[in-house]
């Protein structure tokens, strides 16, 4: 956009000069005509994600106003009211994502139908209600190359309204997960309707059994990726769902209905799977798996979590796919012997995950790690039991890490996260949360100049000198988290906002030294999208008002327990916030004014504000009628006698849902304290 205004300021001038001559000869001309459409099209390609940066361009003449809602192909309108207007504006939309439109009505969806035709080919309802088949049909009917939709969580759909999703012939894909009230019937007449299908996920649709899945397998031949999660399913189905040609990607997590017999009866495979979750089957056991692997052989991608346990036999299964790259056990129950064999037999892993696995130890990390030179995703959340041995071994062998998930490995000595910034440069996500690092660690990391990602919540131990090599070092930082680390101060800050420019999301909650200077420096971040500075005391409306000037497309903000932000600061992020969606005032000064103020952020839908002092009902109430755009709102449950409740009703016919809490006001613990508290409650 920059780009955008400074070729405006070269050219005004000129035009100015060219208008004036004009004007005397009675024409009227502008040098911005002269650019071609493609010209002006590129330039549209070429400006940043924020669509206020769009919408700034297509003021600066006619013929870009007129341009720029030719190319727009992509649309997310932020209240359905607005679509009549939108539309008519926006013609050649082929993509509508109405996932901020909590109230979508069948007049709503008709509109649609009628303004683009077969020009949509996607649309997104996944957090709408309120409309019905009649609404569907009025899609499937008109808008002819619809080849997506979304009715992902439209629990009140039934059999009648999965009927009119039939008639949209050429529908490719096709999401209704918590589809509840509809069953095998209406899943039939889809099957029936819509034989293009090639993904379709049916997760937690728990009416739908086997006769709807197996009419699926039946008429739907080009299925992709199947999500058949939750359902009550039995070996009835599974033979067919086998047979389809071309099915990739599988998942049957909690289908408690499959156990190990059901699976021993499958004789024909699918060469062409190559992803299967069966997370949570607790029927299933490596007998079962045995039975499947052996008629799935090209299985790239394994996720057995919850429920398996990770022994020789569970390996010895594993064994028969020799194409195997990504196994995730989270949660599983792990023996050395186990690791030790996948190590042994899967040797051409690229990911694995073992996050909160019990029983891994050294011992059995150590094993699996010696023949495992090619790994490149690593995950070990919560691996409680293991030292400095296994970090030696991972950096050893995986030097070609670009993820490292190991938060709570508490047992870890500092000197070991130094061996991570020797041997693994290739690193671009490294979650050390929770862990004994020090500046000494920080400062080997840092010659891991890819990361892109860097969560440091909770390590005590890291200061300012620490932060600064990776402020020197990881100029491509995009994600940095320091929750709860108190040895950092503004001076930290300092390093990390000036050296990574492209920042865009950060945590400083209750990193209780930080003052307003630190939010001056990050506001000089202009891609900083999301910002939790929860529980920093020294932090006011000054800082965040410079947040808020800066931070053009900040769309989370977090400052619960930041008492000396007021409504001074409530101003300025309702002119310049125009991006931000999600926003937590809890237990801070402002006041019925500041709430009031954030009315004019058309983008707002989640809105959280306990404790607030300075709240009234009266406030509140026109606060909660102004926000037109809210969807999620968390309050007090005093409040819920307080208010009429015509208001509440109002609001959630209009899509709003209320959350209520009765949390009393609690004083905030030392990070050490709360630290042991939270281990205590783990164990």
């Amino acid at each position: 956009m920059k780009k955008a205004k400074q070729f405006q300021f070269q050219v005004q001038p000129l035009i100015n000069n060219n208008n004036n001559n004009n004007n005397n000869n009675g024409l009227s001309f502008s040098y911005f005509d002269l650019l071609s459409e493609e010209i002006v099209f590129t330039i549209l390609d070429l400006l940043a994600p924020n669509p206020l940066d769009k919408k700034s361009f297509s003021f600066v003449c006619k013929n870009f106003y007129f341009l720029e809602s030719k190319h727009r192909r992509i649309l997310k309108p932020l209240r359905s009211e607005y679509l009549p207007k939108v539309l008519t504006r926006y013609p050649h939309v082929t993509h509508m994502d109405l996932t901020l439109c909590p109230r979508v009505t069948d007049s709503t969806l008709t509109n649609i139908a009628s303004a683009c035709n077969s020009n949509l080919v996607s649309i997104d309802l996944s957090m709408s209600k309120f409309f019905t088949g009649v609404g569907l049909l009025s899609l499937a009917v008109k808008c002819e190359n619809l080849v997506e939709l979304d009715l992902t969580n439209a629990t009140e759909l039934k059999d009648s309204a999965a009927a009119m999703v039939a008639e949209a012939r050429n529908l490719e894909r096709l999401w209704m997960g918590r589809c509840k009230m509809v069953t095998d019937m209406g899943v039939g007449c889809i099957a029936v309707g819509c034989r293009k299908l090639k993904l379709l996920s049916l997760k937690w649709c728990v009416r739908v059994g086997d006769l709807g899945v197996g009419l699926i397998a039946v008429k739907c031949k080009d299925i992709r990726s199947l999500d058949l999660s939750y359902l009550p399913i039995s070996d009835k189905c599974l033979p067919s769902i086998l047979n389809l040609q071309y099915l990739e990607d599988l998942a049957l997590v909690g289908c408690f209905g499959i156990d190990d017999n059901s699976l021993a009866v499958l004789k024909n495979g699918c060469k062409s799977l190559k992803k299967l979750d069966m997370s949570s089957c607790e029927k299933i056991t490596h007998i079962g798996l045995s039975s499947i692997f052996s008629c799935t052989i090209c299985l790239e991608q394994v996720t057995l979590a919850n429920g398996f346990s990770v022994n020789l036999d569970l390996a010895d299964t594993l064994n028969k796919l020799s194409k195997l790259q990504s196994i995730k056990l989270d949660g599983c129950p792990v023996t050395c012997a186990g690791l030790g064999a996948i190590g042994d037999w899967c040797v051409s892993l690229k990911e694995l995950s073992l996050s909160k696995c019990s029983g891994v130890t050294d011992e059995g990390l150590t094993y699996l790690f010696t023949k495992q030179k090619d790994l490149r995703i690593l995950d070990i959340t919560c691996c409680r039991k293991i030292t400095d041995v296994s970090i030696s071994h991972i950096t050893s062998s995986c030097t070609d890490l670009s993820s490292l998930k190991m938060e709570s490995c508490t047992l870890v000595p500092r000197e070991a996260f130094i061996l991570i910034g020797q041997r693994c440069h290739s690193l671009e996500e490294l979650d050390l949360t929770d862990n004994e690092i020090d500046d000494e660690g920080l400062k080997s990391i840092s010659k891991c100049s890819k990361l892109s990602s860097l969560k440091l919540g909770l390590c005590l131990n890291i200061t300012d000198e620490g932060l600064a090599h990776i402020g020197m070092s990881c100029l491509g930082l995009k994600e940095l988290d320091l929750y709860r680390c108190t040895g950092i101060t503004d001076s930290g800050i300092l390093a990390i906002a000036g050296g990574c420019p492209g920042l865009e999301m950060i945590n400083i909650a209750y990193c209780k030294e930080i003052t307003d200077n630190s939010l001056l420096l990050f506001s000089k971040c202009a891609q900083l999208n999301t910002i939790e500075c929860r529980g920093c005391p020294h932090i006011t409306s000054l800082g965040l008002a410079a947040i808020a000037a800066g931070c053009k497309q900040l769309t989370k903000l977090d400052i619960k327990k930041c008492y000396k932000i007021d409504d001074a600061g409530m101003i300025p992020l309702a002119y310049f916030s125009q991006n931000l969606k999600q926003i937590n005032l809890s237990y801070s000064s402002v006041t019925d004014v500041g709430l009031l103020s954030l009315a004019s952020i058309s983008c707002l839908h989640t809105l959280t504000i306990l404790h607030l002092k300075g709240l009234t009902p009266s406030g509140l109430a026109a606060s909660l009628l102004a926000c037109g755009g809210l969807t999620k709102v968390k309050l007090h449950a005093s409040f819920k006698s307080l208010l009429p409740q015509a208001i509440f009703e109002h609001l959630e016919a209009r899509g709003c849902l209320f959350q209520w809490r009765e949390k009393v006001f609690q004083a905030e613990l030392d990070t050490k304290c709360w630290k042991l508290q939270l281990k205590d409650m783990m164990q």
